[in-house]
């Protein structure tokens, strides 16, 4: 169930002052990179529909949702429906089979940022068509440049062949992009983020084989603490939640299996 409890948090507050981060870094970015305006995509997971409210106010038209059920609740909330008209949810989390007809049926669904096989885009490419929508359903692949067992995503050597297969295969999904959640690296300082250049990397190859030009693929990666160097680095698309919604709390979060997934997660 969504908390419905309020916050002293001042989400527009915070909202300005990553806007402001946002454009400084990208004044930092390389010219050799291709100038894409970055798309911030506030990560509202585990928070209340009353703070999606305050940032949509405040202007915010991108939501991230970690969970399928939660996404689907949230997205079709009265108040939602009601008083987000132009709201554009991505979905960022781990996508189980069992869940892709509900993640589906989410109103305004933008984009699935975690698609890393084929049978998960043959599932997607076949219940879409299904549905008969008029236009292809956005999809980005994720690559798991870490090489953790804790994350999800197909190895980068797999990535073209994956696009590849969207591409021939899966004529109604629009592959648009690459994503990495990557491993906690939390000192800018200490040069290139490693997760960032595998996967500007992965976008070189894949354009290189493909036939696709740089400008056209995007690269989700960075997150609450290092996106200002994601942007540097090429970044079109990165992922805040805490930093514009505050701290989160999980329930139970003294079992080993939620503090593991708090560990992984909450790093947005």
């Amino acid at each position: 169930m969504i908390r419905r409890m309020a916050s002293d948090f001042d989400v527009g507050k915070a909202l300005k002052l990553v806007r402001e981060r946002i454009e400084n870094a990208k004044q930092k970015r390389s010219k050799s990179l291709p100038q894409i305006e970055p798309r911030l995509v506030a990560v509202s997971k585990t928070k209340p529909v009353s703070m999606v409210l305050e940032a949509y106010n405040h202007g915010q038209r991108y939501f991230g949702e970690n969970y399928v059920n939660e996404l689907y609740e949230k997205s079709t909330s009265e108040e939602i429906l009601g008083q987000c008209p132009d709201i554009r949810w991505h979905f960022i989390g781990h996508l189980q089979k069992s869940n892709v007809k509900k993640l589906l049926k989410v109103p305004n669904l933008h984009v699935i940022e975690t698609l890393d096989n084929e049978k998960l885009a043959q599932m997607l490419n076949s219940s879409w068509e299904k549905m008969q929508k008029e236009i292809r359903l956005k999809i980005m692949v994720q690559i798991n440049t870490s090489a953790e067992e804790s994350k999800h995503g197909c190895e980068p050597s797999q990535s073209i062949p994956l696009v590849s297969y969207l591409q021939k295969q899966c004529p109604c999904l629009d592959f648009v992009g690459l994503m990495t959640i990557g491993a906690y690296y939390s000192d800018p300082a200490l040069g290139i983020n490693p997760d960032f250049q595998a996967l500007r990397k992965c976008r070189d190859e894949v354009c290189q084989a493909l036939g696709l030009k740089t400008e056209d693929v995007e690269l989700s990666m960075g997150m609450s603490h290092d996106f200002e160097n994601a942007i540097e680095e090429g970044s079109t698309n990165v992922r805040v939640g805490s930093t514009i919604f505050g701290a989160r709390s999980f329930p139970n979060d003294s079992s080993s299996s939620n503090s593991e997934q708090s560990a992984i997660t909450d790093k947005v």
